[in-house]
């Protein structure tokens, strides 16, 4: 990130393998998940084996998550990326414990996930830049049957949102509630408020099945105290992603086979994105991105492919019962890593432009000098002899700038009486034509 700002970047992505819970224990399920020691890979059956960026056996605490994956992206936050994480992976597989999005108060602090933690983390960073004010705003929404819902919207009748892109700050979905927060428990309050929204149900997988896609959002604007030009916003997405269903496995029916039919579809145009964007060389500038197939494409459209620091969490059951949808979460994963983004600092435009213009005048000021015989004086020598020249280049710009609005005033003077003139002439003119008509008219009169 210290590098080029057009440097691409892959997206990232972090296996984590969640510990063989009481139904695979019960059901007599074998591990087929093997974590290579000091390694970030992983063997499926003893025989597949997939290198990720970081590699989290059924061991592995929240802390070692969120430090090892997540923190680094947090960094970038005060530089002014947006960076985000998802979670995705089977139902039942634990991204919502990963991500923390059923996070209450009174919870277990060491089970606390990757959303509380970087709240907490930001506000730690924000105390220690005195040297920068902050704004922070909160957004929640979840994408049910494809349909964008707010889960801050406090009324009896939500409205319809939709999604536009806008040239400059990227996707904006229209009529989204944003809370100003002050502190991180305003957050976590917000975070427990929408989380009283989202709709879950049970499965035959999970007792508490998320059946919508969420995507928890923290906007934060930073200007600096002295510099009020030093001025970026960036954005922290957080999605936690419905799990992959299978209705032989799920035993779903009616309401439930049809929110699983629709996970599906948007996970399977995700998977589309994903594939199309991983693509190298001619074969990807061939390929159209189709981030228009479903709205949870069209709100990442900015994580994946494009303006964003971004972390994929691939979380895998460790039985074999799940063998088949492990191994295509890990493909999944696989090919998301191919992904190249471009994050930029997100600067504000007009103190870019600003900064711009005051460029442009220095450097006139300098052709301006050297036309009218005022050289640059080198700064060598002494601190007396550098203050000397300085003030000698400041006195000169000085005067040229009085010289410069002298010749401005006797210039606007000048077309003012110009414009006085010309306004005689034309009445002139005018009057010469009257008196050329009459002329004509007391002739034909003799006549």
């Amino acid at each position: 990130m210290s590098n080029e700002e057009d440097a691409a970047i892959p997206v990232r992505v972090a296996a984590r393998c969640r510990p063989n819970g009481a139904a695979g224990l019960r059901d007599g399920c074998v591990p087929c998940v093997t974590v290579v020691p000091g390694e970030p890979q992983i063997v499926l059956s003893g025989e597949k084996a997939f290198t990720f960026d970081f590699v989290f056996d059924p061991a592995a605490e929240q802390e070692e998550v969120f430090s090892n994956a997540v923190a680094p992206l947090i960094d970038g936050i005060f530089k002014g990326y947006n960076a985000t994480v998802l979670a995705y992976g089977q139902t039942g597989s634990g991204k919502t414990f990963t991500m923390g999005g059923a996070y209450s108060g009174d919870a277990d602090p060491n089970s606390t996930g990757i959303i509380p933690r970087a709240v907490h983390a930001l506000f730690r960073g924000w105390q220690s830049r005195d040297a920068y004010e902050f704004a922070i705003s909160v957004s929640y929404l979840e994408i049910y049957r494809d349909e964008i819902i707010d889960l801050l919207y406090v009324g009896k009748e939500r409205p319809l949102l939709s999604v536009r892109e806008d040239p400059k700050e990227g996707i904006k979905i229209c009529g989204l509630t944003e809370r100003v927060v002050a502190t991180a428990e305003d957050i976590i309050c917000c975070l427990q408020q929408g989380n009283l929204s989202r709709t879950v149900g049970a499965t035959a997988m999970n007792a508490q099945s998320s059946r919508s896609h969420a995507i928890f959002t923290i906007t934060i604007e930073q200007r600096g105290r002295e510099d009020r030009e030093s001025h970026c916003r960036s954005k922290l997405h957080l999605v936690d992603l419905a799990g992959s269903q299978r209705a032989k496995r799920t035993k779903a029916e009616g309401d439930r086979l049809r929110e699983g039919i629709n996970i599906n579809r948007g996970l399977l145009a995700l998977g589309n994105v994903i594939s199309a964007l991983g693509e190298e060389g001619v074969a990807r500038r061939a390929h159209h991105v189709p981030y228009r197939d479903s709205g949870l494409t069209r709100l990442l459209q900015d994580s994946l492919g494009s303006n964003s620091l971004t972390l994929m969490v691939a979380c895998i059951s460790p039985g074999d019962s799940n063998l088949e949808e492990t191994l295509n979460t890990l493909r999944y994963a696989d090919r998301a890593r191919k992904i190249k983004n471009k994050p930029i600092v997100n600067r504000d435009p007009n103190t870019v432009e600003l900064q711009m213009l005051r460029q442009q005048v220095q450097q006139l000021q300098v052709q301006l000098l050297q036309a009218r015989g005022g050289g640059i004086v080198t700064m060598q020598g002494g601190g007396e002899g550098q203050a000397a020249s300085v003030q000698s280049v400041l006195e000169r710009n000085r005067s040229l700038h009085e010289a410069n609005a002298q010749l401005s005033r006797e210039l606007q003077v000048a077309v003012d009486h110009t414009a006085h003139l010309r306004e005689k002439l034309i009445l002139s003119e005018m009057e010469r034509q009257k008196l050329l008509a009459r002329f004509a008219e007391l002739k034909d009169h003799e006549a």
